[in-house]
Protein backbone atom coordinates (compact mmCIF):
# COMPACT_ATOMS: atom_id res chain seq x y z
CA UNK A 1 0.00 0.00 0.00
CA UNK A 2 1.22 3.02 -0.69
CA UNK A 3 1.72 6.14 1.65
CA UNK A 4 -1.11 8.87 0.93
CA UNK A 5 -1.43 12.07 3.14
CA UNK A 6 -4.36 12.80 4.93
CA UNK A 7 -7.74 11.89 3.19
CA UNK A 8 -9.41 14.85 5.03
CA UNK A 9 -7.31 16.87 2.78
CA UNK A 10 -8.05 14.60 -0.35
CA UNK A 11 -11.53 15.11 0.78
CA UNK A 12 -12.34 18.91 -0.05
CA UNK A 13 -10.65 18.27 -3.77
CA UNK A 14 -12.05 15.05 -4.36
CA UNK A 15 -15.73 16.57 -4.30
CA UNK A 16 -15.00 19.69 -5.19
CA UNK A 17 -17.17 19.03 -8.72
CA UNK A 18 -19.98 17.06 -6.82
CA UNK A 19 -23.46 18.53 -5.95
CA UNK A 20 -24.13 21.63 -7.93
CA UNK A 21 -26.84 22.57 -5.76
CA UNK A 22 -25.83 25.97 -5.50
CA UNK A 23 -26.16 26.85 -9.34
CA UNK A 24 -29.69 25.40 -9.89
CA UNK A 25 -32.42 27.57 -9.86
CA UNK A 26 -35.15 25.13 -8.45
CA UNK A 27 -33.27 23.44 -5.99
CA UNK A 28 -36.55 21.43 -4.44
CA UNK A 29 -38.05 20.16 -7.99
CA UNK A 30 -36.78 16.43 -8.60
CA UNK A 31 -37.37 16.63 -12.15
CA UNK A 32 -35.39 20.08 -12.46
CA UNK A 33 -32.31 17.92 -10.50
CA UNK A 34 -32.66 15.29 -12.86
CA UNK A 35 -32.72 17.47 -15.77
CA UNK A 36 -29.19 19.13 -14.76
CA UNK A 37 -28.18 15.33 -13.74
CA UNK A 38 -28.89 14.30 -17.35
CA UNK A 39 -26.76 16.90 -19.01
CA UNK A 40 -24.45 17.35 -16.80
CA UNK A 41 -21.90 16.33 -18.82
CA UNK A 42 -23.12 17.10 -21.93
CA UNK A 43 -23.66 21.15 -20.91
CA UNK A 44 -19.76 20.97 -20.73
CA UNK A 45 -18.43 18.94 -23.53
CA UNK A 46 -15.72 20.21 -26.14
CA UNK A 47 -16.13 19.44 -29.59
CA UNK A 48 -14.75 15.61 -30.30
CA UNK A 49 -15.63 14.41 -26.65
CA UNK A 50 -18.15 11.58 -26.30
CA UNK A 51 -21.50 11.84 -25.24
CA UNK A 52 -21.39 9.21 -22.61
CA UNK A 53 -18.98 9.34 -19.57
CA UNK A 54 -14.96 7.92 -20.77
CA UNK A 55 -14.19 4.47 -18.47
CA UNK A 56 -10.86 5.50 -16.74
CA UNK A 57 -9.30 2.11 -15.43
CA UNK A 58 -6.99 3.62 -13.28
CA UNK A 59 -4.98 2.92 -9.99
CA UNK A 60 -1.78 5.51 -10.99
CA UNK A 61 -1.81 8.92 -12.02
CA UNK A 62 1.48 10.79 -13.71
CA UNK A 63 2.29 12.99 -10.93
CA UNK A 64 3.76 16.65 -10.97
CA UNK A 65 5.98 18.17 -8.04
CA UNK A 66 2.41 19.39 -7.17
CA UNK A 67 -0.27 16.78 -7.49
CA UNK A 68 -3.86 16.93 -7.93
CA UNK A 69 -4.39 15.78 -4.31
CA UNK A 70 -7.54 13.66 -6.38
CA UNK A 71 -4.87 12.42 -8.45
CA UNK A 72 -2.82 10.99 -6.74
CA UNK A 73 -3.72 7.15 -5.81
CA UNK A 74 -6.43 5.06 -7.15
CA UNK A 75 -7.45 4.28 -3.43
CA UNK A 76 -8.27 8.09 -2.78
CA UNK A 77 -10.16 8.82 -6.70
CA UNK A 78 -10.81 8.27 -9.86
CA UNK A 79 -12.73 9.90 -12.49
CA UNK A 80 -15.24 7.70 -13.45
CA UNK A 81 -16.00 7.12 -9.93
CA UNK A 82 -16.03 10.95 -9.35
CA UNK A 83 -18.11 11.58 -12.62
CA UNK A 84 -20.94 9.15 -10.50
CA UNK A 85 -20.50 10.96 -7.32
CA UNK A 86 -21.13 14.20 -9.27
CA UNK A 87 -24.51 12.79 -10.80
CA UNK A 88 -25.61 11.43 -7.25
CA UNK A 89 -24.84 14.52 -5.71
CA UNK A 90 -26.88 16.87 -8.00
CA UNK A 91 -29.65 14.21 -7.65
CA UNK A 92 -29.23 14.36 -3.46
CA UNK A 93 -28.40 18.28 -3.51
CA UNK A 94 -25.68 17.11 -1.08
CA UNK A 95 -22.32 15.68 -1.08
CA UNK A 96 -22.28 12.07 -2.09
CA UNK A 97 -19.44 8.91 -1.82
CA UNK A 98 -20.05 6.23 -3.84
CA UNK A 99 -19.11 2.64 -1.81
CA UNK A 100 -18.63 -0.59 -3.61
CA UNK A 101 -22.00 -2.29 -2.19
CA UNK A 102 -24.83 -0.81 -0.16
CA UNK A 103 -23.67 -2.54 3.28
CA UNK A 104 -20.19 -0.90 2.79
CA UNK A 105 -21.81 2.38 2.47
CA UNK A 106 -23.44 1.06 6.17
CA UNK A 107 -20.24 0.12 7.39
CA UNK A 108 -18.06 3.64 6.54
CA UNK A 109 -21.26 5.51 8.18
CA UNK A 110 -21.19 3.73 11.43
CA UNK A 111 -17.28 3.21 11.44
CA UNK A 112 -17.03 7.10 11.04
CA UNK A 113 -19.57 8.18 13.46
CA UNK A 114 -19.16 5.59 16.06
CA UNK A 115 -17.16 5.29 19.23
CA UNK A 116 -17.07 2.89 22.40
CA UNK A 117 -19.79 3.42 24.31
CA UNK A 118 -22.06 4.88 21.97
CA UNK A 119 -25.97 3.58 21.50
CA UNK A 120 -27.39 3.73 18.19
CA UNK A 121 -31.11 2.62 17.57
CA UNK A 122 -32.14 0.44 14.43
CA UNK A 123 -35.78 -0.77 13.46
CA UNK A 124 -36.34 -4.50 14.30
CA UNK A 125 -38.50 -4.80 11.17
CA UNK A 126 -36.23 -3.61 8.90
CA UNK A 127 -32.86 -4.98 6.91
CA UNK A 128 -31.75 -7.91 8.80
CA UNK A 129 -27.80 -7.62 7.51
CA UNK A 130 -27.66 -3.63 9.00
CA UNK A 131 -28.32 -5.50 12.67
CA UNK A 132 -26.04 -8.20 11.68
CA UNK A 133 -23.48 -5.48 10.73
CA UNK A 134 -24.01 -3.65 14.46
CA UNK A 135 -24.53 -7.22 16.56
CA UNK A 136 -21.10 -8.67 14.54
CA UNK A 137 -19.18 -6.33 13.81
CA UNK A 138 -20.00 -3.03 15.71
CA UNK A 139 -20.53 -4.77 19.40
CA UNK A 140 -17.07 -6.08 20.00
CA UNK A 141 -15.83 -2.60 19.72
CA UNK A 142 -17.97 -1.25 22.46
CA UNK A 143 -21.19 -0.14 20.20
CA UNK A 144 -24.45 -0.82 21.86
CA UNK A 145 -27.19 -1.41 19.53
CA UNK A 146 -31.10 -1.16 20.42
CA UNK A 147 -33.93 -2.00 18.19
CA UNK A 148 -37.71 -1.15 17.88
CA UNK A 149 -40.42 -1.58 15.40
CA UNK A 150 -41.03 0.79 12.63
CA UNK A 151 -44.56 1.72 14.31
CA UNK A 152 -42.63 2.19 17.61
CA UNK A 153 -40.19 4.88 16.47
CA UNK A 154 -42.54 7.45 16.32
CA UNK A 155 -42.76 7.09 20.60
CA UNK A 156 -39.49 5.73 21.91
CA UNK A 157 -37.09 7.63 24.07
CA UNK A 158 -34.16 9.14 21.74
CA UNK A 159 -32.28 10.18 24.93
CA UNK A 160 -28.61 8.65 24.79
CA UNK A 161 -28.36 7.63 21.26
CA UNK A 162 -25.91 9.08 19.05
CA UNK A 163 -27.21 7.54 15.94
CA UNK A 164 -30.80 6.80 14.69
CA UNK A 165 -31.05 4.31 11.35
CA UNK A 166 -34.07 3.63 9.51
CA UNK A 167 -35.37 2.67 6.40
CA UNK A 168 -38.57 4.03 4.95
CA UNK A 169 -40.55 2.62 3.36
CA UNK A 170 -39.24 -0.61 5.19
CA UNK A 171 -38.07 -3.62 4.21
CA UNK A 172 -40.28 -5.68 3.84
CA UNK A 173 -43.41 -4.65 6.02
CA UNK A 174 -43.39 -1.19 3.92
CA UNK A 175 -44.12 0.82 6.91
CA UNK A 176 -43.82 4.48 6.15
CA UNK A 177 -41.52 6.45 8.82
CA UNK A 178 -42.54 10.18 8.81
CA UNK A 179 -38.97 11.44 8.84
CA UNK A 180 -39.73 15.29 9.98
CA UNK A 181 -41.34 14.19 12.76
CA UNK A 182 -38.31 11.87 13.99
CA UNK A 183 -35.41 14.03 12.71
CA UNK A 184 -36.81 16.62 15.10
CA UNK A 185 -37.07 14.39 18.05
CA UNK A 186 -33.63 12.91 17.02
CA UNK A 187 -31.91 16.51 17.07
CA UNK A 188 -33.96 17.31 20.41
CA UNK A 189 -31.98 14.08 22.15
CA UNK A 190 -28.57 14.90 20.01
CA UNK A 191 -28.97 12.17 17.95
CA UNK A 192 -28.13 12.18 14.36
CA UNK A 193 -30.82 10.55 11.70
CA UNK A 194 -29.34 8.66 8.89
CA UNK A 195 -32.30 7.42 6.35
CA UNK A 196 -31.41 4.72 4.00
CA UNK A 197 -33.36 5.46 0.69
CA UNK A 198 -33.10 2.49 -1.33
CA UNK A 199 -36.69 1.79 -2.04
CA UNK A 200 -37.11 4.95 -2.97
CA UNK A 201 -34.06 6.58 -4.88
CA UNK A 202 -33.59 10.68 -4.82
CA UNK A 203 -36.74 10.67 -7.46
CA UNK A 204 -39.25 9.51 -5.02
CA UNK A 205 -38.28 10.97 -1.32
CA UNK A 206 -35.72 13.09 -0.60
CA UNK A 207 -35.12 12.68 3.36
CA UNK A 208 -32.19 15.22 3.82
CA UNK A 209 -35.29 17.82 2.61
CA UNK A 210 -37.12 16.57 5.76
CA UNK A 211 -34.33 17.07 8.00
CA UNK A 212 -32.15 13.75 8.07
CA UNK A 213 -28.46 14.32 8.36
CA UNK A 214 -27.44 11.38 6.42
CA UNK A 215 -28.95 9.27 3.33
CA UNK A 216 -27.26 5.70 3.13
CA UNK A 217 -28.44 3.93 -0.30
CA UNK A 218 -28.00 0.96 -2.27
CA UNK A 219 -27.43 1.64 -5.98
CA UNK A 220 -27.32 -2.12 -6.67
CA UNK A 221 -31.38 -1.88 -6.31
CA UNK A 222 -33.45 0.58 -8.44
CA UNK A 223 -30.60 3.28 -9.09
CA UNK A 224 -28.36 1.18 -11.11
CA UNK A 225 -31.86 -1.22 -12.20
CA UNK A 226 -29.98 -3.41 -14.55
CA UNK A 227 -29.24 -6.36 -11.92
CA UNK A 228 -25.75 -6.41 -12.91
CA UNK A 229 -23.67 -4.33 -10.37
CA UNK A 230 -23.47 -3.79 -6.60
CA UNK A 231 -22.41 0.11 -5.73
CA UNK A 232 -23.80 2.13 -2.89
CA UNK A 233 -23.82 5.73 -1.61
CA UNK A 234 -23.66 7.75 1.43
CA UNK A 235 -25.05 11.89 0.98
CA UNK A 236 -24.96 14.26 3.51
CA UNK A 237 -24.69 18.43 3.92
CA UNK A 238 -22.63 18.25 6.63
CA UNK A 239 -19.18 18.82 5.64
CA UNK A 240 -17.27 17.51 8.78
CA UNK A 241 -19.46 14.55 8.56
CA UNK A 242 -18.08 13.42 5.10
CA UNK A 243 -14.43 13.90 5.55
CA UNK A 244 -14.98 11.18 8.50
CA UNK A 245 -16.58 8.98 6.38
CA UNK A 246 -14.31 9.62 3.34
CA UNK A 247 -11.28 9.30 5.58
CA UNK A 248 -12.70 5.69 6.56
CA UNK A 249 -13.58 5.09 3.11
CA UNK A 250 -9.76 5.74 1.51
CA UNK A 251 -7.83 4.18 4.72
CA UNK A 252 -10.21 0.64 5.47
CA UNK A 253 -10.46 0.35 1.38
CA UNK A 254 -13.77 -0.08 0.66
CA UNK A 255 -13.26 1.75 -2.88
CA UNK A 256 -15.59 1.57 -5.70
CA UNK A 257 -14.45 0.57 -9.05
CA UNK A 258 -14.87 2.58 -11.94
CA UNK A 259 -16.28 0.05 -14.49
CA UNK A 260 -19.23 -0.79 -11.59
CA UNK A 261 -19.50 3.03 -11.01
CA UNK A 262 -19.76 3.46 -15.10
CA UNK A 263 -22.22 1.16 -15.16
CA UNK A 264 -24.14 3.28 -12.30
CA UNK A 265 -23.73 5.84 -14.81
CA UNK A 266 -25.78 4.49 -17.37
CA UNK A 267 -28.64 3.19 -14.89
CA UNK A 268 -28.98 6.30 -13.88
CA UNK A 269 -29.87 8.22 -16.99
CA UNK A 270 -32.77 6.00 -17.35
CA UNK A 271 -33.88 6.28 -13.56
CA UNK A 272 -36.48 8.64 -14.53
CA UNK A 273 -38.28 6.59 -16.88
CA UNK A 274 -38.07 3.21 -15.30
CA UNK A 275 -39.75 4.08 -12.12
CA UNK A 276 -42.42 5.85 -13.96
CA UNK A 277 -43.24 2.20 -15.43
CA UNK A 278 -42.52 0.77 -12.66
CA UNK A 279 -44.67 3.09 -10.10
CA UNK A 280 -47.86 2.63 -12.89
CA UNK A 281 -46.92 -0.67 -13.18
CA UNK A 282 -47.41 -1.52 -9.62
CA UNK A 283 -50.05 0.82 -8.99
CA UNK A 284 -52.12 -1.21 -12.30
CA UNK A 285 -51.29 -4.42 -10.56
CA UNK A 286 -52.17 -3.92 -7.22
CA UNK A 287 -56.41 -4.32 -7.55
CA UNK A 288 -55.72 -7.26 -9.17
CA UNK A 289 -54.09 -8.81 -5.49
CA UNK A 290 -56.79 -7.30 -3.77
CA UNK A 291 -59.61 -8.44 -5.63
CA UNK A 292 -58.07 -11.92 -5.00
CA UNK A 293 -59.65 -13.64 -1.62
CA UNK A 294 -57.30 -16.26 -1.50
CA UNK A 295 -54.99 -13.56 -0.55
CA UNK A 296 -54.07 -12.65 2.98
CA UNK A 297 -53.63 -9.45 2.88
CA UNK A 298 -51.56 -6.57 0.44
CA UNK A 299 -49.37 -3.84 1.17
CA UNK A 300 -48.51 -1.34 -0.78
CA UNK A 301 -48.27 2.67 0.75
CA UNK A 302 -50.91 3.78 -1.84
CA UNK A 303 -51.64 6.36 0.23
CA UNK A 304 -48.25 7.52 0.84
CA UNK A 305 -46.75 9.90 3.30
CA UNK A 306 -46.09 13.65 1.73
CA UNK A 307 -42.76 12.94 2.17
CA UNK A 308 -42.80 10.59 -0.96
CA UNK A 309 -43.62 11.57 -4.29
CA UNK A 310 -45.14 8.44 -5.51
CA UNK A 311 -45.98 4.86 -3.65
CA UNK A 312 -43.28 2.99 -5.44
CA UNK A 313 -42.72 -0.49 -7.17
CA UNK A 314 -42.34 -2.73 -4.10
CA UNK A 315 -46.01 -4.93 -2.82
CA UNK A 316 -46.35 -6.75 0.20
CA UNK A 317 -48.49 -10.15 -0.68
CA UNK A 318 -49.61 -12.98 1.53
CA UNK A 319 -50.52 -16.31 0.40
CA UNK A 320 -52.33 -18.84 1.74
CA UNK A 321 -48.79 -20.72 2.20
CA UNK A 322 -45.37 -21.47 0.78
CA UNK A 323 -46.44 -23.45 -1.59
CA UNK A 324 -49.15 -21.06 -2.85
CA UNK A 325 -46.87 -18.13 -3.44
CA UNK A 326 -44.13 -20.25 -5.38
CA UNK A 327 -47.16 -21.62 -7.73
CA UNK A 328 -47.72 -17.39 -8.26
CA UNK A 329 -44.12 -16.99 -8.77
CA UNK A 330 -44.00 -19.64 -11.51
CA UNK A 331 -46.96 -18.93 -13.42
CA UNK A 332 -46.94 -15.21 -13.74
CA UNK A 333 -43.00 -15.28 -14.93
CA UNK A 334 -42.02 -13.87 -12.05
CA UNK A 335 -38.11 -13.79 -11.61
CA UNK A 336 -37.28 -15.54 -8.09
CA UNK A 337 -34.48 -13.38 -6.93
CA UNK A 338 -33.65 -11.70 -3.48
CA UNK A 339 -32.95 -8.43 -4.73
CA UNK A 340 -35.13 -5.55 -5.88
CA UNK A 341 -35.60 -2.64 -8.26
CA UNK A 342 -34.26 -4.38 -11.57
CA UNK A 343 -35.85 -3.99 -14.81
CA UNK A 344 -37.70 -7.73 -14.58
CA UNK A 345 -40.67 -8.15 -12.30
CA UNK A 346 -39.25 -10.60 -9.07
CA UNK A 347 -40.22 -12.06 -6.38
CA UNK A 348 -38.74 -13.24 -2.69
CA UNK A 349 -40.03 -15.49 -0.06
CA UNK A 350 -39.08 -13.64 3.16
CA UNK A 351 -39.15 -15.66 5.76
CA UNK A 352 -37.12 -17.91 4.22
CA UNK A 353 -34.07 -15.03 4.95
CA UNK A 354 -35.79 -14.99 8.98
CA UNK A 355 -38.19 -12.02 8.35
CA UNK A 356 -40.77 -12.54 10.53
CA UNK A 357 -43.49 -12.91 8.45
CA UNK A 358 -45.25 -15.78 7.17
CA UNK A 359 -44.26 -18.33 5.43
CA UNK A 360 -47.03 -16.90 2.34
CA UNK A 361 -45.44 -13.17 2.10
CA UNK A 362 -43.97 -12.38 -1.19
CA UNK A 363 -41.90 -9.35 -1.54
CA UNK A 364 -42.56 -8.25 -5.15
CA UNK A 365 -40.69 -6.18 -6.99
CA UNK A 366 -42.45 -4.83 -10.22
CA UNK A 367 -40.31 -3.97 -13.14
CA UNK A 368 -40.50 -2.27 -16.72
CA UNK A 369 -42.44 -5.10 -18.76
CA UNK A 370 -45.35 -3.63 -21.03
CA UNK A 371 -48.23 -3.46 -18.45
CA UNK A 372 -51.00 -5.26 -20.57
CA UNK A 373 -48.50 -8.36 -20.68
CA UNK A 374 -47.34 -8.07 -16.94
CA UNK A 375 -51.23 -7.60 -15.86
CA UNK A 376 -51.91 -10.75 -17.82
CA UNK A 377 -48.79 -12.99 -16.78
CA UNK A 378 -50.35 -11.77 -12.90
CA UNK A 379 -53.82 -12.57 -13.72
CA UNK A 380 -52.72 -16.02 -14.63
CA UNK A 381 -50.32 -16.23 -11.65
CA UNK A 382 -53.70 -15.33 -9.35
CA UNK A 383 -55.67 -18.29 -11.04
CA UNK A 384 -53.48 -20.95 -9.77
CA UNK A 385 -54.46 -20.24 -7.08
Amino acid sequence: MSACPCPARFYSHAIHHLGNRFDMTHSDDIQARFFAMLHQRTGALAAGDSISEPLVSASMYHLPDQPAPDRVYGRVANPTVQAAEARLATLEDAATLLFPSGMAAYGAVVMALLRAGDKVLLPSDGYYAARNLMDQVMAPFGVQTDTCTAAEMADIALDGYKLVIIETPTNPHLDIIDIAALAARCHAAGALLAVDNTVCTPLLQQPLDHGADIIIASDTKAAAGHSDVLMGHVSCRDAAIMERIHAVRSLAGAIPGPFESWLLLRGLETLDVRLERMCRNAESLVPLFQAQPLIKSVIYPAASHPQMSRPGFLIGVTFADRSAGERFIKAAQFVPATSFGGIHSSADRRERWGDAVPGGFLRLSIGCEPTKQLTDAVTSGLATL
